[in-house]
């Protein structure tokens, strides 16, 4: 296995990424598959909530196969990985209150699927504290699984096929790294970008909801809540030095683009969120960004691979594309300048790429 760090960003300028003994030399191309959130079940309020026998290895069989054939995956952990449900958090409007604990046994089965990078950058990494948070990152790291996101963990390395491989993760919660502080946001990547060939970027932003599809080029407000602007959030990354978005936290898929080359992804939506969540509709959609990139990130071209959620189900392949159609219209209708196009099925080139397979 790559080496795997997190490290906060005082030490970045020091940092020595372990490398891969199994690669021999430099690769020009990187294969990344990414996902939406990442909710396995939970504990709390109820047990009912877990899936049958505690047994979350079923969830992503049938999908696995497009995880585990990337160089590297990548996904956002919607929720804590603890075993303790004290110090829940509360809020000031309950309607909107859901607290998410994974038992901290479910970070193999995020490990077996073939998974490499976690956000934890959300509003549901804090639901238990500071305790559910030290669980988190001591179940993610006993799995040799990487993460960042928080203000204690900003930013992690791997490496693969001899290409070093930056990765931050951002939010507009307390305790993350700021969506809404761009200054400080662009110093995270432009350090991770000095030291790494590729720099991946996750942002948890945006309001939620199944009307909330459009990517408005504004700030976002949601339960009063300042969600970000993301498209000037995205764009500012990839000036600083990011080569991959990958956007989460609407609930639902959302356009992409491409930005300088460089491949931005709104919102990945739900992708395996098992229960006390809404899987109607757009909701239920569970699309994987799978990209290549050249060896500086770089988009060489990409394929979204369309997969459903029904509540308390496995995530299941669609054959009628549904999630990578709806990517598809949506990208018509916010950046028809993108030179970026999607065929029905979810193929992704360049305009005036050649690339074969």
């Amino acid at each position: 296995m790559a080496g795997r760090v997190c490290y906060v960003f005082g030490l970045l300028a020091t940092l020595a990424v372990t490398p891969d003994a199994a690669t021999a030399r430099i690769a020009d191309t990187l294969s990344v598959a990414a996902v939406g959130d990442v909710m396995l079940g939970t504990a709390y309020p109820s047990a009912e909530y877990l899936p049958p026998g505690n047994d979350c290895s079923p969830l992503l069989t049938f999908v696995k196969p497009h995880i585990q054939a990337a160089d590297v995956a990548f996904a956002n952990l919607e929720g804590a990985l603890t075993d303790s449900l004290r110090n829940v958090k509360t809020c000031s409007n309950p309607k909107w209150c859901y607290a998410f604990a994974m038992p901290a046994s479910y970070a193999a089965c995020i490990a077996e699927a073939g998974f490499d990078l976690l956000s934890i950058a959300n509003n549901h990494t804090g639901d238990f504290g500071g305790q559910g948070q030290a669980s988190t990152v001591k179940a993610l790291s006993q799995h040799g699984l990487a993460f960042a996101g928080m203000l204690s963990c900003p930013a992690a390395t791997i490496e693969r096929k001899g290409l070093k491989i930056g990765f931050c993760a951002f939010a507009p919660n307390a305790g993350m790294c700021s969506l809404n502080n761009l200054s400080a946001a662009a110093k995270i990547v432009h350090a991770l970008d000095s030291l790494c060939d590729v720099v991946i970027v996750s942002f948890h932003g945006g309001a939620e909801g199944a009307a909330m599809g459009r990517v408005t080029r504004q700030t976002e407000m949601f339960v009063g809540e300042n969600r970000g602007n993301v498209y000037s959030f995205a764009h500012c990354m990839v000036d600083a030095g990011a080569d991959i978005l990958l956007g989460h936290g609407p609930h639902v898929p959302r356009a992409v683009e491409l930005y300088n080359g460089r491949f931005i992804a709104y919102s990945m939506g739900n992708f395996c969120t098992y229960s006390r969540m809404n899987l109607q509709g757009v909701n239920g959609l569970a699309p994987i960004i799978k990209l290549n990139v050249d060896g500086k990130g770089r988009f060489l071209d990409g394929e979204i691979v369309s997969a459903r959620q029904k509540e308390g189900k496995p995530v299941m392949p669609d054959s009628a594309h549904r999630a990578a159609n709806e990517i598809r219209r949506l990208t018509a209708l916010d950046f028809p300048e993108s030179p970026l196009t999607i065929d029905e099925t979810g193929k992704m080139r360049a305009s005036g790429s050649r690339r074969t397979e």
